[in-house]
């Protein structure tokens, strides 16, 4: 019988592939719990129109990623941070990426998740750093950072 699966199903089929499986089994499990569904026409093609769908929304958002990247490599974006340093030029304490995309999204109005941002190690001394901000699987972005002394 041929069936849709709904759900992944652990070593059977991912959500949104059709494939063929023992009567019974798909009968007593798969349909009865939700997992799958008959694959009739009507259902396939709902099946292809839900995928392009889905398809149209990852373009969606991969453009989206694009235009930030556009945004955050821009010569004029440069996130400024001020916090207190020694003699040394090191920090007293440190800057995390949370610091960093709120100063982002204040300075520029460009929303990032903390999350995205690429630092291994918050921020201890003064100067410029870029770090990296990956927006999207494949959209790779660096942010300069210039942390300043306050005063």
């Amino acid at each position: 019988m041929k069936v849709i699966f709904t759900q992944d199903v652990r070593g059977k089929g991912k959500r949104g592939e059709i494939k063929e499986v023992p009567d019974g089994y798909a009968q007593n499990f798969l349909i009865r719990n939700g997992k799958a569904k008959l694959a009739t026409p009507q259902a396939m093609s709902a099946l292809r129109g839900q995928q392009k769908l889905e398809e149209k929304k990852e373009a969606e958002a991969k453009a989206a990623a694009e235009a930030v990247k556009a945004q955050l490599e821009d010569d004029k974006t440069i996130v400024q941070i001020q916090s207190k340093a020694g003699e040394d030029s090191r920090l007293f304490g440190s800057i995390p990426s949370k610091q960093i995309t709120t100063a982002l999204e204040k300075q520029y109005g460009i929303k990032v998740d903390k999350r995205k941002l690429d630092l291994p190690q918050p921020i201890r001394a003064l100067g410029y750093r870029n770090v990296k901000a990956t927006l999207y699987p494949g959209v790779e972005a660096s942010i300069r950072v210039h942390v300043t002394e306050q005063k």
